[in-house]
């Protein structure tokens, strides 16, 4: 099949694109450096932990026979032997009829098998009298109780969150191996654009997709670069797409459809790229192209992704939700590629598109039990209001046309921070 003739379906694509990203390779970072980045190695505890029995609470070790019968009325009353911070380990045990007052986080004194709050208590001198009984073992976080040494506790793959970075602390780790995050070029291409803040023409837009496709970048945790706009003609063309081909992936916004002065199809075949499709049965988001340069980087990303998104500013960011976001996330090392998908119930009458499959952008609430799913107004691909106000895509399939109020359709959730 000749890439430049046929329109592709939506999966077909997603299938080609992700056969042809490769992981992108990894690095060793410092443990504070691991957060939001993808772990390239399975991490296996170095370490017990807790690393010995330690008090839950603040109050007194003691041999649970002792304290069973304690009552407020008929208090147990013990000897109080010591005490034992945390950080320190028991300069003393505890016998028979006798206590030893214990912080949290501080080593079980030996001889003890229980600890009481100290609110169940009341302290006289060297006495502590015991208000309520505790069941045997209460209040003691046993050794290795969360992990033992050489427990697998985190899978490679895994996104590094906040409670990620706490355990590879915990065990044992002060650095970890992840996976390299993509440098991802953005170019934007049109006589028309101009910059926030630059003299607006009547004839000028704003460049707001190089804004949200380097945002979108970052959000999916790739590296963002860049570029100044591309103008409509072939010499500068050749030269930004030559710059934005440094990068891990490249992706050019704009000049990708059948005008006469589109040329990026021109300029991309004449640098070597290998398509593999041009156009593909969604709206929005029809004229989008995919193929790779060799990169000759020898064990690690073999093949250079090569995106050309459509101009409409909702064109642009739903493609990059379909393929870019995909291509990015498994370079990155993840498992999980696509936007969470769930189903919901429509509030009202929807319309498709034969033949395509439509990405309507929608408002998805949960309630009573259930998803509902709403229109955010004009589905128009450069009606930019309609992606602010949306949480989700609604996906609606490309062989039927009219979706009733009460129907069940799939909605893609989009990322929230």
């Amino acid at each position: 099949m000749h890439p430049e003739r046929f329109m592709i379906d939506v999966d077909e694509a997603k299938r080609i694109v992700l056969s042809e990203v490769t992981l992108i390779g990894a690095e060793r970072v410092s443990l504070r450096e691991t957060l939001d980045r993808v772990l390239a190695e399975d991490i296996v505890s170095k370490r017990e932990h807790p690393p010995w029995d330690n008090s839950s609470m603040d109050g007194y070790a003691v041999q649970w026979e002792d304290v069973r019968g304690a009552a407020p009325e008929s208090p147990v009353s013990l000897r109080v032997g010591g005490e034992v911070r945390a950080g320190e380990l028991p300069r003393c045990g505890v016998g028979k009829g006798e206590a030893v007052q214990i912080m949290t986080g501080a080593p079980i004194p030996p001889g003890s098998d229980s600890v009481i709050r100290i609110e169940d208590t009341e302290r006289s001198g060297d006495r502590a009298g015991i208000l309520k009984p505790c069941g045997k073992g209460d209040n003691i976080r046993c050794q290795g109780e969360d992990i033992r040494l050489g427990d697998p506790v985190i899978s490679k793959g895994a996104w590094v969150r906040p409670a990620e970075v706490g355990m590879l602390a915990t065990a044992g780790y002060v650095s970890a191996l992840v996976f390299r995050r993509p440098w991802v070029s953005v170019l934007a291409t049109g006589d028309e654009v101009v910059e926030p803040g630059e003299p607006l023409g009547p004839e000028k837009i704003i460049n707001s997709n190089g804004y949200s496709i380097a945002a979108l970048v970052q959000e999916t945790g790739a590296i963002p670069v860049v570029l100044d706009t591309a103008r409509d003609n072939r010499r500068d063309l050749d030269e930004k797409v030559k710059r934005a081909l440094s990068a891990d992936i490249a992706v050019v916004v704009g000049g990708v459809s059948k005008g006469k002065y589109d040329y990026v199809k021109e300029v991309i075949r004449d640098l070597g790229c290998q398509m593999k499709f041009w156009q593909v049965a969604m709206r929005p988001g029809h004229p989008l192209a995919f193929g790779t340069f060799d990169s000759g980087l020898g064990e690690w990303a073999q093949k250079k992704p090569f995106f050309g998104l459509p101009g409409n500013p909702v064109s642009c960011m739903v493609t990059f939700y379909q393929f870019v976001r995909p291509a990015i996330r498994k370079m990155m090392g993840m498992n999980d590629l696509f936007l969470p998908q769930v189903e919901a119930v429509l509030e009202e009458e929807v319309r498709g598109g034969m033949g395509r499959r439509q990405f309507v952008r929608a408002v998805t609430v949960f309630r009573e039990g259930g998803y509902t799913v709403r229109l955010t107004g004009d589905q128009g691909s450069g009606i930019l209001r309609s992606m602010v106000q949306s949480n989700s895509l609604m996906v609606l399939p490309e062989d039927r046309e009219v979706f009733k109020a009460g129907e069940r359709v799939q909605v893609q959730l989009l990322p929230l921070r």
